[in-house]
């Protein structure tokens, strides 16, 4: 690849759009650079499912075209971007990692989707994850797993690794994640990226393959924290066709990624996320991270939210109650996997033996507990409880933000393990999710920021959460330590990457029309 090649795809999301505005460089060039570099690793980090050449041209070209005639373009157009396969994309293939939807193309964008189109985003393609979005590996997808960049030997987290490792990797400069209980932030911990998870009801879920409608949100994903706002800014806002959207002004995401100041800010660091559990390295960072942020010029607190201790069982009660009902629409009859119509079976069948097939382990077992959860005689017991333990979640919250502005932990217990490590123990693998949980029971915004690496080279993220509709706060924190530690820590490596070969053969598709 040459210097000129390099350069489009380790520039930032905003250099990048400005290039383009300016006509220093075409959409179709960055465009093409970074297909190039899909082709050229994604073999080794099987990033993608399907990419989409030709849209992706076509989408840059128009771009081009509207640069050229003088046009008013928006911040980012022009610039390419990895879409979360659980988002729909009229005519693209769109799986949320599973064998029951192989072969679905929506007749319909997602509100998200169309936004970014409208925008003039280029999108590359759709993202690997863990099957609807139920993992925290990017294990638990039937079309294989993602390997993290950084080594290629561990995840890249989950669900939304592939967004994370697309980004890690050089094949984009943007993506978009959704968020459940983690799936954006825990990933850009792993992968040294930015992940936030918008207040809920501030991105648009219309359009969204639903696992648990209470907890999923969209949310933008970079590799700074600039890059991160920009694609908020324009994913954001009051969309009608989604009954749980904010009607709402979006919070001053951008001004606040520039701005980066956290001068009298006032820090909450929650006690019950820490100790027992915490790999010692990543407990180190996360107080010298909280040490920058005191010089900085932030007033640090220690807060106490004694009920997140109870937030894991909870959201394993409510996620999957709520994922028993959404999932048993596929159930054959109007579109994705139908197994054993030949006649001979009736409807019912026909069913079981489609979802037999078709769904994987991990969504088999959710969709059995929440069931059982759901059922007459255990309802109030199981959900009932845990709705009520979510009600104490977001009363530690209203209490700790009356006297902080923001509260931090680390994002991740652990820096990224490797593959296999936790497959056999869900129990383990739920546990990844302890710092992130919380904020999706209670609805509010957070993010994960670089803050460091491991002794050995792995990324570590720092946790940021904030009230609801205050989203500005992360990105004020986020940009005041991405400056402070310019310099004192490397991001992905791009002379490392070319190097990278992995023990995985590529099944990402190219789109056909």
């Amino acid at each position: 690849m040459s210097t000129d090649d390099t350069t489009l795809i380790t520039s930032s999301a905003a250099d990048l759009a400005g290039r383009i505005a300016a006509g220093e460089v075409s959409s179709v060039e960055v465009t093409r650079a970074h297909l190039d570099r899909i082709a050229a690793v994604d073999g080794a980090v099987h990033a993608f499912l399907s990419v989409d050449q030709e849209g992706a041209l076509a989408q840059a070209a128009a771009v081009d075209a509207r640069i050229a005639a003088g046009e008013q373009v928006g911040p980012l157009a022009g610039v390419p971007l990895a879409l979360k396969d659980v988002l729909a994309q009229k005519g693209i293939p769109t799986t949320a990692g599973s064998r029951i939807l192989e072969g679905w193309r929506p007749p319909y964008d997602a509100t998200v989707t169309r936004r970014l189109l409208d925008a003039g985003i280029v999108i590359l393609g759709k993202t690997n994850m863990d099957e609807f979005a139920m993992g925290s590996s990017t294990e638990n997808s039937a079309y294989g797993p993602t390997y993290n960049p950084w080594d290629l030997t561990r995840v890249p987290g989950g669900s939304g690794g592939g967004s994370a490792a697309a980004l890690a990797a050089y094949e984009a400069p943007l993506a978009i994640g959704t968020d459940t209980g983690g799936s954006i932030r825990q990933p850009a911990a792993f992968t040294g990226t930015v992940g936030v998870k918008p207040t809920y009801g501030g991105t648009s879920r219309f359009g969204q393959i639903a696992l648990a409608s209470s907890l999923d949100q969209p949310g933008p994903c970079g590799r700074t924290v600039l890059d991160t706002a920009l694609l908020h800014e324009v994913m954001a806002g009051h969309d009608p066709l989604d009954q749980t959207s904010l009607d709402a002004p979006v919070p001053p995401v951008v001004a606040a990624a520039r701005a980066g100041d956290v001068k009298g800010l006032r820090v909450g660091v929650v006690t019950e996320l820490g100790g027992e559990g915490y790999a010692p390295e990543v407990e180190a960072n996360f107080h010298a991270t909280v040490d920058l942020l005191s010089d900085l010029g932030a007033e640090i607190i220690e807060v106490s939210c004694p009920h997140f201790e109870y937030a894991l069982a909870a959201y394993y009660l409510i996620l999957p109650s709520e994922a028993s009902s959404n999932l048993a629409r596929f159930d054959a009859m109007r579109y994705g996997l139908r197994v054993g119509d030949d006649g001979t079976r009736s409807t019912e069948q026909v069913m079981a033996l489609s979802r037999e097939a078709g769904f994987g382990a991990e969504v088999k077992r959710r969709i059995i507990i929440g069931t059982y959860a759901l059922s007459a005689g255990y309802r109030d017991a199981y959900y009932g409880s845990a709705q009520k333990v979510r009600t104490l979640v977001q009363q530690d919250f209203t209490a700790a933000f009356a006297r902080a502005d923001v509260l931090v932990s680390p994002s991740t217990p652990t820096a990224a393990f490797r593959l296999g490590e936790r497959s056999d123990d869900p129990m383990a693998m739920y546990l990844n999710d302890l710092c992130t949980i919380p904020t999706n029971l209670a609805g509010n915004a957070a993010g994960s920021f670089p803050s460091g690496l491991t002794s050995d080279g792995l990324p570590i993220g720092f946790h940021v959460m904030a009230p609801h509709r205050a989203d500005d706060r992360l990105y004020r924190v986020g940009a005041a330590l991405e400056r402070a530690l310019t310099g004192r820590w490397v991001g992905p490596l791009l002379d490392r990457i070319p190097e990278l070969t992995g023990p995985a053969a590529t099944t990402t598709t190219e789109v056909t029309r």
